[in-house]
Protein backbone atom coordinates (compact mmCIF):
# COMPACT_ATOMS: atom_id res chain seq x y z
CA UNK A 1 0.00 0.00 0.00
CA UNK A 2 1.63 3.77 -1.10
CA UNK A 3 -0.56 6.41 0.07
CA UNK A 4 0.17 10.79 -0.70
CA UNK A 5 1.03 11.61 2.45
CA UNK A 6 1.35 15.15 1.40
CA UNK A 7 -1.29 16.53 3.24
CA UNK A 8 0.01 14.74 6.48
CA UNK A 9 3.39 16.52 6.75
CA UNK A 10 4.41 17.88 9.96
CA UNK A 11 3.70 18.54 13.68
CA UNK A 12 -0.18 19.61 13.26
CA UNK A 13 -0.92 16.64 11.89
CA UNK A 14 0.60 14.23 14.32
CA UNK A 15 -0.94 16.42 17.12
CA UNK A 16 -4.20 15.83 15.49
CA UNK A 17 -4.18 11.98 16.05
CA UNK A 18 -4.18 12.33 19.88
CA UNK A 19 -6.68 15.27 19.48
CA UNK A 20 -8.84 12.52 17.77
CA UNK A 21 -8.37 9.99 20.33
CA UNK A 22 -9.25 11.76 22.78
CA UNK A 23 -12.54 12.30 21.88
CA UNK A 24 -13.12 8.75 21.30
CA UNK A 25 -14.20 6.04 23.99
CA UNK A 26 -11.31 3.24 22.38
CA UNK A 27 -9.73 4.19 19.05
CA UNK A 28 -6.77 1.68 19.15
CA UNK A 29 -4.68 1.01 16.37
CA UNK A 30 -7.55 3.23 13.86
CA UNK A 31 -6.13 6.11 16.08
CA UNK A 32 -3.66 5.76 12.43
CA UNK A 33 -6.44 5.69 10.06
CA UNK A 34 -5.36 8.88 8.41
CA UNK A 35 -2.26 6.53 7.10
CA UNK A 36 -4.18 3.40 6.19
CA UNK A 37 -6.87 2.59 4.03
CA UNK A 38 -10.03 4.45 3.65
CA UNK A 39 -12.08 1.51 4.97
CA UNK A 40 -15.51 0.92 7.18
CA UNK A 41 -13.42 -0.88 10.00
CA UNK A 42 -14.28 -4.20 11.48
CA UNK A 43 -13.31 -3.40 15.07
CA UNK A 44 -12.75 -5.16 18.71
CA UNK A 45 -10.33 -2.93 20.03
CA UNK A 46 -7.15 -3.92 18.56
CA UNK A 47 -4.14 -1.48 19.25
CA UNK A 48 -2.71 0.78 21.60
CA UNK A 49 -1.40 -1.64 23.33
CA UNK A 50 0.92 -0.88 27.08
CA UNK A 51 4.85 -0.32 26.73
CA UNK A 52 5.42 -1.97 30.23
CA UNK A 53 8.98 -0.65 31.62
CA UNK A 54 11.09 -3.39 33.38
CA UNK A 55 11.35 -2.73 36.72
CA UNK A 56 14.91 -4.22 36.32
CA UNK A 57 16.04 -2.93 33.44
CA UNK A 58 16.37 0.49 33.06
CA UNK A 59 16.63 0.96 29.23
CA UNK A 60 13.77 -2.29 28.64
CA UNK A 61 10.20 -1.99 27.32
CA UNK A 62 7.79 -4.54 26.55
CA UNK A 63 5.25 -3.81 23.67
CA UNK A 64 2.64 -6.43 25.65
CA UNK A 65 0.71 -7.44 22.29
CA UNK A 66 -1.01 -9.80 24.40
CA UNK A 67 -4.05 -7.30 25.10
CA UNK A 68 -4.93 -7.29 21.79
CA UNK A 69 -8.49 -8.95 21.47
CA UNK A 70 -7.63 -12.40 20.56
CA UNK A 71 -4.65 -12.29 23.12
CA UNK A 72 -1.93 -11.65 20.15
CA UNK A 73 -0.74 -9.55 18.00
CA UNK A 74 -2.66 -11.22 14.93
CA UNK A 75 -5.44 -9.30 15.88
CA UNK A 76 -3.93 -5.97 14.13
CA UNK A 77 -3.11 -7.75 10.77
CA UNK A 78 -6.62 -9.59 10.54
CA UNK A 79 -8.74 -6.55 11.64
CA UNK A 80 -7.06 -4.21 8.63
CA UNK A 81 -7.43 -7.57 6.37
CA UNK A 82 -11.00 -8.83 7.36
CA UNK A 83 -12.34 -4.92 7.02
CA UNK A 84 -11.13 -5.03 3.43
CA UNK A 85 -12.72 -8.17 2.61
CA UNK A 86 -15.77 -7.18 4.09
CA UNK A 87 -15.47 -3.90 1.49
CA UNK A 88 -14.55 -5.71 -1.36
CA UNK A 89 -17.74 -7.94 -0.70
CA UNK A 90 -15.45 -11.41 -0.59
CA UNK A 91 -17.85 -14.14 1.23
CA UNK A 92 -15.19 -16.98 2.29
CA UNK A 93 -11.63 -16.39 3.74
CA UNK A 94 -9.36 -19.04 4.58
CA UNK A 95 -5.68 -19.06 6.27
CA UNK A 96 -3.25 -21.40 6.95
CA UNK A 97 -2.31 -20.62 10.53
CA UNK A 98 0.65 -21.72 13.46
CA UNK A 99 -2.12 -20.80 16.33
CA UNK A 100 -2.74 -17.35 16.98
CA UNK A 101 -3.81 -15.67 13.36
CA UNK A 102 -6.46 -18.59 13.22
CA UNK A 103 -8.06 -17.26 16.50
CA UNK A 104 -7.81 -13.56 15.14
CA UNK A 105 -8.97 -14.51 11.62
CA UNK A 106 -11.88 -16.41 13.25
CA UNK A 107 -12.65 -13.62 15.78
CA UNK A 108 -13.12 -11.08 12.74
CA UNK A 109 -14.39 -13.11 10.19
CA UNK A 110 -17.55 -13.70 12.86
CA UNK A 111 -17.91 -9.86 13.37
CA UNK A 112 -17.75 -9.61 10.08
CA UNK A 113 -20.07 -12.28 9.04
CA UNK A 114 -17.48 -14.09 6.67
CA UNK A 115 -16.96 -17.39 6.52
CA UNK A 116 -13.62 -19.07 7.55
CA UNK A 117 -11.70 -21.70 6.62
CA UNK A 118 -8.70 -22.46 8.93
CA UNK A 119 -6.27 -25.17 8.49
CA UNK A 120 -3.88 -25.00 11.55
CA UNK A 121 -0.79 -28.41 12.92
CA UNK A 122 -2.67 -30.34 15.66
CA UNK A 123 -0.53 -29.89 18.05
CA UNK A 124 -1.35 -25.98 18.18
CA UNK A 125 -1.99 -24.64 22.13
CA UNK A 126 -5.19 -25.72 22.76
CA UNK A 127 -6.17 -22.35 23.02
CA UNK A 128 -6.09 -21.80 19.46
CA UNK A 129 -7.92 -24.65 18.56
CA UNK A 130 -11.22 -23.86 21.36
CA UNK A 131 -11.41 -20.12 20.38
CA UNK A 132 -11.60 -20.79 16.24
CA UNK A 133 -14.09 -23.77 16.98
CA UNK A 134 -15.85 -20.99 19.51
CA UNK A 135 -16.04 -18.20 17.03
CA UNK A 136 -18.11 -20.88 14.09
CA UNK A 137 -14.85 -21.50 11.90
CA UNK A 138 -14.56 -24.35 9.66
CA UNK A 139 -11.45 -26.16 11.13
CA UNK A 140 -9.11 -28.50 9.58
CA UNK A 141 -6.47 -29.58 11.90
CA UNK A 142 -3.05 -31.30 10.34
CA UNK A 143 -0.89 -33.13 11.02
CA UNK A 144 1.83 -31.75 9.84
CA UNK A 145 3.35 -27.63 10.16
CA UNK A 146 2.48 -24.23 8.84
CA UNK A 147 3.79 -25.07 5.83
CA UNK A 148 1.44 -27.97 4.94
CA UNK A 149 -1.58 -26.04 5.79
CA UNK A 150 -1.03 -23.47 3.10
CA UNK A 151 -0.35 -25.79 0.85
CA UNK A 152 -3.90 -27.52 1.31
CA UNK A 153 -5.07 -24.33 1.65
CA UNK A 154 -3.81 -23.02 -1.98
CA UNK A 155 -4.85 -26.86 -3.65
CA UNK A 156 -8.42 -25.37 -2.25
CA UNK A 157 -9.12 -22.31 -2.56
CA UNK A 158 -10.45 -22.48 -6.31
CA UNK A 159 -12.51 -25.32 -6.03
CA UNK A 160 -14.30 -23.73 -2.91
CA UNK A 161 -13.92 -20.33 -3.53
CA UNK A 162 -11.72 -19.04 -0.50
CA UNK A 163 -9.67 -15.89 -0.77
CA UNK A 164 -6.21 -16.97 0.83
CA UNK A 165 -5.38 -13.78 3.38
CA UNK A 166 -2.40 -15.76 4.34
CA UNK A 167 0.84 -14.07 5.32
CA UNK A 168 2.20 -11.52 2.33
CA UNK A 169 -0.91 -12.77 -0.21
CA UNK A 170 -2.34 -9.55 0.21
CA UNK A 171 -1.24 -6.22 1.25
CA UNK A 172 -3.59 -5.25 3.92
CA UNK A 173 -2.51 -7.25 7.11
CA UNK A 174 1.07 -5.77 6.69
CA UNK A 175 -1.06 -2.40 6.92
CA UNK A 176 -2.55 -3.03 10.81
CA UNK A 177 0.95 -4.36 11.69
CA UNK A 178 2.48 -1.82 10.33
CA UNK A 179 0.63 0.45 13.26
CA UNK A 180 3.19 -1.38 15.95
CA UNK A 181 5.56 0.88 14.52
CA UNK A 182 3.86 3.46 15.00
CA UNK A 183 2.98 3.31 17.61
CA UNK A 184 5.91 2.51 19.73
CA UNK A 185 7.82 5.52 18.11
CA UNK A 186 4.56 8.26 19.57
CA UNK A 187 4.81 5.98 23.07
CA UNK A 188 8.67 6.68 23.09
CA UNK A 189 7.78 10.86 22.31
CA UNK A 190 7.50 10.24 19.06
CA UNK A 191 11.85 8.72 19.14
CA UNK A 192 13.08 5.96 17.97
CA UNK A 193 15.00 3.15 20.48
CA UNK A 194 18.21 1.89 19.90
CA UNK A 195 16.76 -1.45 18.87
CA UNK A 196 13.75 -3.32 18.62
CA UNK A 197 13.51 -6.94 19.39
CA UNK A 198 10.89 -9.37 17.22
CA UNK A 199 10.15 -12.41 17.45
CA UNK A 200 10.12 -13.98 13.94
CA UNK A 201 8.02 -16.35 12.50
CA UNK A 202 6.34 -15.16 9.30
CA UNK A 203 8.08 -11.87 9.73
CA UNK A 204 5.34 -9.51 8.80
CA UNK A 205 5.29 -7.34 11.93
CA UNK A 206 9.23 -6.82 11.30
CA UNK A 207 8.35 -5.55 7.81
CA UNK A 208 5.21 -3.94 8.89
CA UNK A 209 7.35 -1.59 11.36
CA UNK A 210 10.16 -0.66 8.88
CA UNK A 211 7.74 0.12 6.30
CA UNK A 212 5.93 2.54 9.18
CA UNK A 213 9.47 4.32 9.87
CA UNK A 214 9.67 5.46 6.27
CA UNK A 215 6.27 6.60 6.56
CA UNK A 216 7.21 8.44 9.77
CA UNK A 217 10.64 9.87 8.15
CA UNK A 218 8.10 11.53 5.10
CA UNK A 219 5.41 12.68 6.73
CA UNK A 220 8.02 14.30 9.56
CA UNK A 221 6.43 13.03 13.06
CA UNK A 222 9.37 10.95 13.85
CA UNK A 223 12.43 12.86 15.98
CA UNK A 224 15.64 12.79 13.57
CA UNK A 225 17.81 9.98 14.31
CA UNK A 226 18.69 6.56 13.42
CA UNK A 227 16.21 4.03 12.94
CA UNK A 228 16.44 1.29 15.27
CA UNK A 229 18.78 -1.68 15.12
CA UNK A 230 15.78 -4.78 13.84
CA UNK A 231 16.65 -8.02 16.45
CA UNK A 232 14.91 -11.23 14.76
CA UNK A 233 14.79 -13.59 17.13
CA UNK A 234 14.12 -17.18 16.77
CA UNK A 235 14.02 -21.12 18.04
CA UNK A 236 17.08 -23.10 17.93
CA UNK A 237 14.28 -25.57 16.48
CA UNK A 238 13.61 -23.59 13.81
CA UNK A 239 15.16 -21.01 12.51
CA UNK A 240 15.53 -20.47 8.99
CA UNK A 241 16.05 -16.55 9.03
CA UNK A 242 19.32 -16.86 12.09
CA UNK A 243 21.06 -19.59 9.44
CA UNK A 244 20.24 -17.50 6.07
CA UNK A 245 21.30 -14.34 7.90
CA UNK A 246 24.62 -16.29 9.76
CA UNK A 247 25.46 -17.41 5.69
CA UNK A 248 25.16 -14.60 4.25
CA UNK A 249 22.21 -15.55 1.96
CA UNK A 250 19.53 -13.41 0.51
CA UNK A 251 16.28 -15.67 1.21
CA UNK A 252 16.49 -18.76 3.65
CA UNK A 253 16.12 -22.77 2.99
CA UNK A 254 13.12 -24.97 4.11
CA UNK A 255 13.89 -25.79 8.10
CA UNK A 256 13.05 -29.51 8.55
CA UNK A 257 11.91 -30.96 11.51
CA UNK A 258 11.36 -27.94 12.78
CA UNK A 259 10.32 -28.16 16.57
CA UNK A 260 9.58 -25.68 19.37
CA UNK A 261 7.09 -25.42 22.11
CA UNK A 262 6.97 -21.30 20.61
CA UNK A 263 4.85 -22.99 18.27
CA UNK A 264 4.05 -19.37 16.68
CA UNK A 265 7.85 -19.32 15.69
CA UNK A 266 7.13 -23.03 14.09
CA UNK A 267 6.98 -21.31 10.48
CA UNK A 268 10.18 -23.64 8.18
CA UNK A 269 10.20 -21.17 5.27
CA UNK A 270 8.52 -17.90 5.89
CA UNK A 271 7.36 -15.90 2.54
CA UNK A 272 8.78 -12.81 3.35
CA UNK A 273 12.28 -14.21 4.29
CA UNK A 274 14.10 -12.13 1.38
CA UNK A 275 12.45 -8.66 2.45
CA UNK A 276 13.26 -9.35 6.33
CA UNK A 277 16.95 -9.84 5.33
CA UNK A 278 16.96 -6.94 3.61
CA UNK A 279 15.86 -5.11 6.72
CA UNK A 280 18.06 -6.98 9.22
CA UNK A 281 21.04 -5.87 6.98
CA UNK A 282 20.11 -1.98 6.16
CA UNK A 283 19.31 -1.54 9.50
CA UNK A 284 22.24 -2.88 11.52
CA UNK A 285 20.33 -5.32 13.56
CA UNK A 286 21.17 -9.38 13.93
CA UNK A 287 19.07 -12.36 13.40
CA UNK A 288 19.61 -14.90 16.64
CA UNK A 289 17.98 -18.09 17.53
CA UNK A 290 17.99 -20.01 21.02
CA UNK A 291 16.86 -23.39 22.66
CA UNK A 292 13.61 -23.55 24.20
CA UNK A 293 15.16 -24.78 27.56
CA UNK A 294 16.55 -20.93 27.76
CA UNK A 295 13.56 -19.62 26.34
CA UNK A 296 11.70 -21.15 28.88
CA UNK A 297 14.10 -20.33 31.79
CA UNK A 298 13.38 -16.91 30.50
CA UNK A 299 9.88 -16.71 30.61
CA UNK A 300 9.77 -17.98 34.00
CA UNK A 301 12.05 -15.30 35.18
CA UNK A 302 9.91 -12.51 33.58
CA UNK A 303 7.01 -14.12 35.67
CA UNK A 304 8.74 -14.28 38.70
CA UNK A 305 10.51 -11.23 38.92
CA UNK A 306 8.36 -9.02 36.48
CA UNK A 307 4.89 -9.83 36.74
CA UNK A 308 5.00 -9.93 32.74
CA UNK A 309 3.55 -13.96 31.67
CA UNK A 310 5.17 -14.13 28.04
CA UNK A 311 4.72 -16.37 25.48
CA UNK A 312 7.08 -18.85 24.26
CA UNK A 313 7.58 -16.33 21.36
CA UNK A 314 7.79 -13.28 23.84
CA UNK A 315 10.24 -14.57 25.78
CA UNK A 316 12.50 -15.15 22.90
CA UNK A 317 13.49 -11.42 23.08
CA UNK A 318 14.28 -11.60 26.46
CA UNK A 319 16.58 -14.19 26.43
CA UNK A 320 17.89 -12.27 23.15
CA UNK A 321 18.37 -9.19 24.91
CA UNK A 322 19.78 -10.80 28.02
CA UNK A 323 22.52 -12.21 25.38
CA UNK A 324 23.13 -8.93 23.27
CA UNK A 325 23.69 -7.33 27.15
CA UNK A 326 26.35 -9.76 27.65
CA UNK A 327 28.54 -9.40 24.42
CA UNK A 328 28.34 -5.71 24.43
CA UNK A 329 26.11 -5.61 21.34
CA UNK A 330 23.51 -3.12 23.32
CA UNK A 331 24.67 -1.08 26.54
CA UNK A 332 22.03 -1.31 30.12
CA UNK A 333 21.03 2.44 29.33
CA UNK A 334 20.13 1.56 25.53
CA UNK A 335 16.64 2.08 25.27
CA UNK A 336 14.68 -0.79 23.36
CA UNK A 337 11.40 -2.53 22.72
CA UNK A 338 10.99 -6.13 23.06
CA UNK A 339 7.89 -7.38 21.63
CA UNK A 340 5.50 -10.15 23.62
CA UNK A 341 3.82 -11.02 20.48
CA UNK A 342 0.88 -12.98 22.40
CA UNK A 343 -0.47 -13.52 25.86
CA UNK A 344 1.49 -16.13 28.25
CA UNK A 345 -2.06 -17.39 29.33
CA UNK A 346 -3.02 -18.75 25.79
CA UNK A 347 -0.01 -21.51 26.03
CA UNK A 348 -1.44 -22.41 29.50
CA UNK A 349 -0.98 -26.35 28.20
CA UNK A 350 2.51 -26.34 26.52
CA UNK A 351 3.97 -24.30 28.93
CA UNK A 352 3.02 -26.46 31.87
CA UNK A 353 3.56 -29.11 30.10
CA UNK A 354 7.33 -27.83 29.11
CA UNK A 355 7.76 -27.29 33.39
CA UNK A 356 6.21 -30.63 34.63
CA UNK A 357 2.84 -29.42 35.81
CA UNK A 358 0.37 -31.20 36.02
CA UNK A 359 -3.38 -30.85 37.55
CA UNK A 360 -3.86 -32.53 40.58
CA UNK A 361 -6.56 -35.29 41.02
CA UNK A 362 -9.57 -34.45 43.52
CA UNK A 363 -8.79 -37.56 45.49
CA UNK A 364 -5.21 -36.17 46.16
CA UNK A 365 -3.87 -34.66 48.78
CA UNK A 366 -3.50 -30.01 48.94
CA UNK A 367 -0.87 -28.82 49.92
Amino acid sequence: MRYDLTPLRGAAARQEIARAAADSPWTGLWRYRSVLPDVAPVTLGEGWTPMLHSRRYPGVYVKEEGANPTGSFKARGLALGVSMARHYGLKKLAVPSAGNAAGALAAYAAAAGIEANIFMPKDVPFANYVEATMYGAKVTLVDGLISDCGRMVAEQKEKEGWFDISTLKEPFRIEGKKTMGYELVEQLGWAYPAAVFYPTGGGVGLIGMWKAFGELEELGWVKPGKRPKMIAVQSAGCAPVTRAFEEGEKASQMWTNAATFASGLRVPKPYGDYIMLEILRESGGLALSFADNQILASLEDWARNEGIFLSPEGATATVAYDHLLKTGFLKPEDRVVLFNTGAGLKYTDVTAEAVGLRRLSQSSPRH
